[in-house]
């Protein structure tokens, strides 16, 4: 099991976390996370993020009720990005969408 003191997180202290629906597979968001967040990810089993916009913590689903329950936390082989499966309570995406990845850009003809 990865560590967090083994994790690489950049210069500002963040490591990008992909979440993925535990069952759909489905990418639900691009978020970012630093010690702090991820150590309270761990602890809660809900997602909890940095919020670089508004330079603070995030506990998806505080305000919105749409918690992730996380079922598992995987590192990448350079230890410098995550992908958090979960559970989610409803809607990933501030827009109210299922996903925040919901706007192709490219699709197969």
């Amino acid at each position: 099991m990865v560590k967090i003191e083994e994790l690489k997180f950049d210069e500002k202290g963040l490591i990008p976390a992909i979440v993925q629906d535990a069952d759909t597979k489905a990418v639900l968001t691009l978020a970012y996370m630093n010690k702090e967040s991820l150590q309270i990810s761990l602890d809660k089993r809900l997602t909890c993020f940095w919020s670089r916009s508004r330079q603070e913590l995030w506990l998806k689903g505080d305000t919105s009720g749409n918690y992730q329950h996380i079922v598992s936390i995987t590192a990448d082989c350079d230890k410098d990005a995550l992908v958090v499966m979960v559970h989610p309570d409803g809607p990933a995406c501030h827009l109210g969408n299922y996903s925040c990845f919901e706007f192709p850009v490219l699709e197969e003809e």
